[in-house]
């Protein structure tokens, strides 16, 4: 989040004027129900005068099934008051889905409301019990949420051995060793307490620091699973602990296609990690070998939320990451063991350098068969010039994907016709209301949060997958493969990327006018595979992993 000179707000004045190659949406692509459903959140920075940099970078959230009904529920992290860290009354918040949308909350009772300062929330079945468990990233303190199926949790931190007490930011679940438990990736964003916060100023204001005012990026974590209930801490056997950033964003996926899931952690102001498991539970850092350690320019950038897909519809995992107010988008197009700097051809530059980004991911998000992008946005330091009186609010991005791998901007601004303008941090992808078009809710700094509703502009049609695994849980970074007309397309089932938040694993496929898919090949993350045959546009189906 490099903080930079204030004459790089001149791109904030050209970026107000709307491009000649834009087109007004006759239909909008989002509205914000988040009232009228009954979503009610507002993540609370806690800020009281004096800057905590927790403050300013946290609020994530989670969307999956909570209570075995087969819809998509809400579970927020809260932040509260870093100043008091005795605070009970900012709590993390759970929202159960009544099957069309509308939600109650649910916390009280629950024994989901962890009262740490809050960050971000990763989602994975760590005990193979069929049902998904929660993982907090915490300022002081990591906490572990064992689900019971019901809507029920139980703190299995302490037993489970994965109290991280460092800072941490985005987290991910996944089984590095092929052996059918899922491993954590937690990643540390700076080693800080409220003992060593600095003292930094803006426009002639106290305000957030950079990271490097603290010279004290952290090392991240990483946890192997005894398949017992209990992790070990592997950080330092394999090898995660040879380089340390100021990691932000996490995003897991076989980027080689040697059969071993790898780890990419985007990094503020310093390289990236591409961690490439070597299969034997070591990794090695390839970021600077295969290209995505720093841009174009051979600049490492502020990176923050991130994500994998298959954008150029080639086999490969290409790689998104999203940046700083004045730099661009990254990303990086997977040639085959390396990677190319693609911004520019694909046309994300112009749209993404006005803004600081942190929430972003691949999504369908109009069911033409084209992966689609939102960003949430929001600025870390003050400017001369204010949009509201919130002085880091910015508009979030709707982004359209084009063939060819290229992207326009989608208006009016956001996808919404009524204007949404605050400091947004952590989205969650889903289908909340069931209506088979992917909605987003968005957490925002001292203000209500986002449920944005899918308008399904151009009534593309959709088929949706249910992946599950031998314990009937989400089968985790299994790997789907068709043919769309003359497209050959890959999509993948993950609940984490982005930013500090873990998404419905559910897979959405758009069609477009396509009726059907005829064939889909799945294979899971041990290597295992299946033939799905005849799928039917509107279909929700349950595929059971060796069935």
């Amino acid at each position: 989040m490099r903080f930079l000179l204030l004459f790089l707000f001149s791109f904030i004045l050209v970026g107000c004027s709307k491009p000649k190659e834009q087109v007004e949406q006759v239909k909008p692509w989002f509205a914000d129900e988040a009232k009228e459903r009954g979503f009610d959140f507002v993540w609370e920075s806690g800020f009281n005068g004096y800057p905590y940099n927790p403050e300013i970078v946290s609020g994530g959230l989670a969307l999956f099934d909570v209570d075995g009904d087969e819809d998509v529920d809400i579970y927020v992290v809260q932040g509260g008051s870093i100043a008091n860290p005795d605070q009970t009354e900012f709590a993390n918040q759970l929202f159960l889905n009544d099957g069309k949308g509308y939600f109650v909350n649910a916390t009280q009772g629950s024994g989901a409301g962890d009262t740490h300062f809050g960050t971000g929330v990763t989602t994975g079945d760590y005990d193979n019990d069929g049902d998904l468990d929660i993982y907090i990233s915490n300022v002081d303190g990591n906490v572990l949420l064992q689900n019971d199926s019901s809507g029920k949790f139980t703190d299995v931190t302490s037993q489970a051995g994965v109290g991280e007490s460092r800072w941490s930011a985005s987290s991910a679940f996944f089984d590095m060793e092929n052996d059918g438990d899922l491993d954590l990736y937690v990643a540390n964003y700076i080693d800080w307490t409220p003992e060593t916060e600095r003292e930094c100023k803006a426009v002639g204001q106290a305000d957030y620091c950079s990271p490097g005012a603290y010279d004290a990026p952290a090392k991240d974590t990483l946890y192997r699973n005894n398949g017992d209930g209990t992790f070990t801490d592997v950080s330092e056997e394999s090898g995660v602990r040879a380089i340390w950033g100021n990691g932000l964003g996490v995003v897991v996926g076989d980027v080689n296609g040697d059969g071993f899931l790898d780890v990419f952690v985007a990094n503020d102001q310093v390289n990236n990690q591409l961690w490439m498991n070597q299969g034997d539970g070591t990794f090695v850092d390839d970021a600077l070998f295969t290209g995505v350690a720093v841009d174009a320019n051979g600049q490492p950038k502020a990176g923050m939320g991130t994500d994998f897909a298959d954008v150029n519809n080639d086999g490969l995992l290409d790689l998104l990451v999203v940046n700083f107010f004045g730099e661009t988008d990254s990303l990086f197009i997977n040639g085959g063991g390396w990677f190319n700097d693609g911004t520019l051809g694909s046309e994300l530059s112009p749209i993404s350098r006005m803004y600081t980004r942190f929430g972003t991911g691949f999504r369908d998000l109009n069911n033409d068969g084209m992966l689609d992008i939102y960003m949430s946005n929001g600025k870390v330091q003050r400017a001369d010039a204010m949009l509201t009186t919130d002085p880091y609010a910015e508009h979030n991005v709707l982004i359209q994907g084009m063939d060819g791998g290229r992207f326009k901007e989608v208006t009016p601004k956001g996808g919404t016709i009524a204007e949404l303008l605050h400091t947004s941090r952590g989205i969650g992808y889903g289908d909340v209301n069931a209506d088979g078009a992917v909605d987003i809710v968005v957490i925002n700094r001292d203000a209500p949060a986002y449920l944005l509703i899918n308008q399904n502009p151009e009534g593309g049609k959709f088929v949706k997958l249910r992946l599950v695994n031998k314990h009937g849980a989400p089968a985790q970074d299994a790997v789907v493969r068709f043919t769309l007309g003359d497209k050959r397309i890959r999509r993948e089932v993950r609940t984490g990327g982005g930013y500090c938040s873990a998404h419905d694993p559910t897979l959405h496929i758009g069609l477009g006018n396509e009726n059907s898919i005829s064939m889909i090949e799945v294979t899971c993350s041990n290597g295992s595979k299946q033939v799905i045959s005849n799928v039917d546009a509107g279909e929700v189906r349950t595929i059971h992993q060796g069935k």
